[in-house]
């Protein structure tokens, strides 16, 4: 598509959201439309792109009250108006009216406890009251204004009728495909890459950008990195794309690459706070406390108020093991925004330091209310009930994380321990054989505690062999336990010299003795290994 088009609907989309109260719709166009080429856009476009100036005064007044957060007046000044943008308004601000009293009643309570749900009930009622409003108007065929629709679907899924709100946002799309709201809040609610097949959606050039943001719902990363690096041909130094593609980078383990992606969006845009509270989990991962420090402080004096700063300030606190203060910075994340992910989730975590295994087992579950696509809140009770030294549940914890997370490893091999707990050994080798890798030792051992020793050193030879630096003599990769290579030595030094292969136990036995932890044990079977060589006349140099 040729970029004038692109500009063309662009503008149109961002002035269509802005005449709406469509503020985070609107930024988004103007972040797309600040990445193209600089170019001052035709006569005819803007006035193509641009609607025409409203001059109506129940509008205008109604309007204004929206922006100051004065929803019940906005509802009030639009209730009798015919105008498409009017009526928009005064659904959703009845919509807005209804969500912040439910976020001012949960931001009241402890945000640790289940009773800040229980306490919404009664604005639930105005949700389902609106509800009823607007599906009487679309049975009755008269609702065919593509905002409106939207709005209907977000009071469905306050409703949690997740089915419905699909089948709405699709139609939304349908009618308006310049309404990128219908699209972001369409692939938030996708459940699995067949769902997202069978969508009947128009063939707009926002369906790319569509696909990427419910590729990452998904966790399907690599495709979604593939699709914003063809993006980025039209959208040079789109900061939006650069943050989706550091997202993906984070979620593939790619710590060092999301870092680099986010140093170009602050080098770009240092008073942007959109993701930075992801940012600051990467810096905490790769232990930089000086950056994340620097990056808590920036965030503070830009919003002290953001749940991206809260996020950024906890982390800081949690790298310097103060996390009660962590804990305290969640917290005032999610009463910022009580359905903020990431904060349950990492606030659950906090909780696992400091043993308060009751806490993090809430803060769990709360990330899962919220999406229950987040495999790290699911990993997050397996990982607590383990240390409750619960199995079952333990298993069915890490099941559903291995499920979310197919090729992530750290789910298949919890998987396997949980099910060795449980004595189901034969299930427990196959995890440890589909993770492969690193779990190859834990597959060694496995064979070796059930006594198939052939299998336990064909394992422990592959570990060894991948545990190692080709062009380093051996060196031993920084991510694996010394104590595992000394103890995969030690049996093959037993093994070969059960076996009489007197050379291979010989290489073993020398390897075992360069472990502190089997040093001794290593001289002891040298000896055998020696006397044996003597007797057979071998030599073993």
């Amino acid at each position: 598509m040729d970029e004038e088009t692109i500009r063309s609907d662009l503008i149109h989309c961002y002035y269509e959201s802005t005449i709406r109260g469509l503020k985070q719709s609107a930024k988004w166009c103007a972040e797309l439309l600040h990445s193209l080429p600089p170019k001052c856009p035709s006569s005819s476009i803007v006035a193509e792109a641009s609607p025409l100036l409203i001059t109506a005064s129940d509008y205008l007044l109604a309007k204004s009250c929206y922006d100051l957060g004065e929803y019940e007046r906005c509802a009030h000044f639009t209730k009798h108006s015919t105008s498409r943008d009017s009526r928009f308004l005064y659904y959703y601000s009845r919509y807005m009216s209804a969500e912040k009293k439910r976020l001012d009643l949960m931001a009241e309570m402890n945000t640790n406890t289940s009773s800040a749900t229980s306490s919404t009930d009664n604005s639930m009622n105005l949700f389902n009251e609106l509800r009823n409003e607007l599906q009487n108007l679309h049975d009755k065929g008269s609702l065919e204004d593509g905002f409106i629709l939207y709005v209907y679907a977000i009071v469905l899924l306050k409703l949690d009728l997740n089915s419905d709100a699909l089948k709405i946002l699709e139609k939304s799309i349908r009618l308006e495909p310049l309404n990128w709201a219908s699209w972001h809040q369409l692939a938030l609610i996708i459940e699995d890459k067949a769902q997202l097949d069978s969508l009947q959606l128009p063939t707009h050039w926002f369906k790319k950008l569509f696909l990427g943001a419910a590729y990452l719902e998904l966790q399907l990363n690599e495709e979604a990195l593939l699709l914003y690096y063809a993006i980025l041909d039209t959208f040079k130094d789109c900061n939006y794309i650069y943050s989706q593609m550091a997202i993906a980078k984070h979620n593939l383990r790619d710590v060092d690459g999301a870092i680099e992606l986010f140093k170009t969006i602050r080098t770009l845009d240092p008073a942007r706070l959109d993701a930075m509270d992801i940012y600051s989990n990467l810096l905490y991962v790769k232990d930089k406390r000086a950056e994340l420090s620097s990056l808590a402080h920036a965030a503070n004096s830009i919003d002290p108020f953001r749940v991206e700063t809260c996020c950024c300030i906890a982390n800081f606190y949690s790298l310097r093991s103060q996390h009660t203060k962590a804990v305290v910075y969640f917290s005032r994340a999610l009463q910022l925004n009580p359905r903020h992910l990431s904060a349950w989730t990492l606030m659950g975590h906090e909780y696992m330091e400091m043993k308060n295994t009751g806490a993090a087992i809430q803060s769990y579950r709360s990330a899962i209310k919220c999406n229950k696509r987040d495999y790290r809140a699911w990993y997050g009770l397996g990982q607590t009930y383990e240390i409750l030294k619960m199995p079952s549940y333990c298993l069915y914890y890490y099941s559903v994380a291995r499920c979310l997370r197919p090729n992530d490893s750290r789910m298949m091999i919890a998987t396997g321990e949980t099910l060795e707990k449980l004595d189901r050994n034969m299930d427990a080798l196959k995890c440890y054989w589909k993770a492969g890798g690193m779990a190859l030792v834990k597959l060694a051992a496995l064979y070796e505690r059930l006594g198939e020793r052939d299998k336990a050193a064909a394992a422990y030879n592959d570990f060894i062999n991948r545990s190692t630096v080709p062009s380093g003599m051996d060196n031993i990769q920084s991510s694996v336990n010394s104590s595992d290579i000394a103890h995969a030595y030690k049996f093959l030094a037993h093994y070969y010299l059960q076996k009489n292969e007197l050379t291979s136990a010989y290489n073993a036995a020398q390897r075992t003795i360069q472990f502190a932890e089997t040093r001794d044990e290593g001289k002891s079977i040298l000896k055998q290994i020696i006397t044996a060589a003597k007797t057979s006349f071998l030599d073993l140099n």
